[in-house]
């Protein structure tokens, strides 16, 4: 499978921004998707992830009532819909992708499949 994700942009703290992360090449239908993001100097940290077949859901603490991941199969595209951002959220964001079944991890060494970043920043 190949990922592609994209949505990002410069917003203002506050603000909102809807990621997309669009597959080719197989249907999304058996993988676990998760959304990682990478500042600069720092480690690549998980945000949130879903699962393949029930839709479970798992968010880092940071991110918690503020980002939503959310997948269409028909579309083969999983979104993340993030809300009230801050300027800590500024980072290249990633989604990978994993065969799985209802269960999903924001452990990025669990992923098999990754797309490129979208550049996310979050300033006045």
């Amino acid at each position: 499978v190949q990922l592609q994700a994209s949505g990002g942009g410069l917003v203002q703290p506050g603000g909102s921004l809807r990621l997309s992360c669009a597959a080719s090449g197989s249907p999304l239908d058996y993988y676990a998707i998760g959304w990682f993001r990478q500042a600069p100097g720092k480690e690549r940290e998980g945000v949130s992830c879903i699962s393949s077949r029930d839709g479970n859901t798992a968010y880092a603490d940071s991110v918690k009532g503020r980002f939503t991941i959310s997948r269409d199969n028909a579309k083969n595209t999983v979104y993340l819909q993030m809300n009230s951002l801050k300027p800590e959220d500024t980072a290249v964001y990633y989604c990978a992708a994993v065969i799985s079944g209802n269960y999903c991890s924001v452990l990025r060494y669990e992923y098999d499949y990754w797309g490129q970043g979208t550049q996310v920043t979050v300033s006045s």
